[in-house]
């Protein structure tokens, strides 16, 4: 079963309503000029924005030693946090004012940049350099990164599905078993017995923090295994429906009951941090926190066994994401920018991180020879099969028990989503929080998403 794909005559007034940032109008952004950009009369320097995740931040530490000597072109980064990097990415790519020649984005933006001509496309320039071999690049994280046109728009700088990771040691300790392939139920059994198994330990860690990044996107794949979905295939809001509610009561219960301290205020890099100082037992996350787990400095290390992400109604619910980099459109510094990608996301620098950084570190889940790697598999054994499994079985056009309106799993494939998501993330977490009941909180959201519904159905 596949999602019928967008109306693409809708896009210049989907564009025009929504309120996310993905859409600020061109006057909100008359502050920034080309003319001004510290790169714009330099050919030997590039502006980067970057979203602060600690692969990023590698790469931000090995760029002058090892790109600039090797090229003689300079990159300023400007490294945000993932709200405040998608503002100014928005902002600056909208009204194509060249502050930036290189952001990194998603595979939720890229398409939709790349309809709103914001993006230049890269695909044909990858086919052209074999020494970046885009043949390598994984195939569901490729199309992800194609737009409407059939072009690539964006290379990616890694990919990540989502699974459970867990503490083997706990679960042996207690006499338990990860089932090889767990349920949600299954999962929350597990957590309430490893709940205080040590001093201040907790069963679980889920994000709570409010995001259509942070919060909303593992609730979505919750929601999908339990049968939900946001929207029909007719544009229906189904946010009220029994099926999103009892996916979100589960999902709420399970974090108050036995999940981590502050939860309202726990997003990716909070669990992270906690499943790395032994707070939690187990965290269903991103792909890409194992490798954070596995390094050196982590207290878990070697202790971390990994299980497909959990399920009730589907054969899986994983969910698809890449951090990638985009070319905004207006940058004079095109070849530069090839440059800069074809490295960063290039098989030298996976070695280079391997080598220099240890290969746990290694921004993976985008190309397949990583996987046939020695050095890789012996150092990032533990989690790299399952890795590649879980993005190889990612399904984006079919993430649920029903046909959906616009491609995503973790997310809807249109503008008004982040804004939406956010705004529904708010009334969750503020159920986390014990503030409101979740028939509450999604009497609110379904309110907001019928706005997104009524405007759709009608075109």
């Amino acid at each position: 079963m596949r999602a019928r794909p967008l109306r693409r005559g809708r896009t210049g007034r989907t564009i025009a309503l929504t309120s996310t940032a993905l859409t600020l109008t061109l006057a909100t952004t008359g502050c920034y000029s080309g003319a001004n950009s510290p790169a714009n009369g330099d050919p030997h320097t590039l502006n980067v924005l970057m979203v602060n995740n600690p692969q990023m931040v590698d790469l931000q530490r090995l760029t002058a030693e090892h790109f600039t000597k090797e090229t003689g072109i300079k990159v300023n980064y400007t490294v945000l946090p993932e709200d405040d990097l998608r503002d100014k990415m928005s902002q600056d790519f909208s009204s194509q004012a060249g502050q930036y020649d290189v952001a990194s984005l998603s595979n939720y933006e890229t398409p939709i940049y790349a309809r709103n001509g914001w993006l230049a496309p890269l695909g044909e320039r990858a086919d052209k350099d074999p020494e970046f071999d885009q043949g390598d690049i994984l195939a569901p994280v490729r199309t992800s990164l194609t737009a409407a046109d059939d072009k690539v728009y964006a290379e990616p700088f890694y990919g990540e599905s989502s699974f459970l990771m867990y503490r083997k040691d706990l679960l042996k300790a207690a006499g338990l078993t990860m089932p090889a392939r767990p349920t949600w139920h299954q999962v929350a059994d597990i957590a309430g017995k490893l709940d205080g198994s040590s001093k201040g330990m907790k069963g679980i860690c889920l994000r709570g923090q409010v995001g259509w990044g942070q919060l909303v996107a593992p609730l979505t794949t919750v929601v999908n295994t339990f049968g939900g979905t946001w929207f029909t295939k007719d544009w229906k809001a189904r946010l009220d429906s029994p099926e999103f509610t009892r996916a979100t009561q589960f999902y709420v219960d399970l974090v108050r009951k036995h999940g981590e301290a502050g939860a309202p205020q726990a997003g990716y890099a909070e669990c992270l941090n906690d499943m790395q100082q032994g707070k939690v037992a187990m965290w269903y996350d991103a792909t890409a926190g194992a490798g954070s787990l596995e390094s050196a400095g982590s207290k878990v290390a070697g202790k971390i066994g990994y299980a497909p992400a959990p399920v009730e109604r589907t054969a899986g619910s994983g969910w698809l994401y890449t951090w990638a980099w985009g070319v905004q459109k207006a940058s004079t510094h095109q070849d530069a920018a090839w440059k800069f990608i074809r490295w960063a996301s290039g098989q030298k620098y996976e070695q280079l991180v391997g080598r220099t950084l240890g290969w746990s570190k290694v921004p993976g889940g985008k190309r397949a020879s990583l996987y046939r790697n020695p050095q890789y598999l012996k150092n990032a054994g533990a989690f790299a099969p399952a890795t590649k499994q879980a993005i190889s079985s990612a399904r984006p056009h079919d993430p649920g028990v029903q046909e959906r309106p616009a491609p995503g799993i973790q997310f809807v494939g249109i503008p008004e989503f982040a804004d939406l998501g956010t705004k529904v993330s708010n009334e969750v977490s503020s159920a986390i929080a014990g503030k409101q009941t979740v028939a509450e909180a999604l009497k609110k959201s379904q309110r907001l998403a019928q706005e997104v519904s009524d405007a759709y159905a009608d075109h």
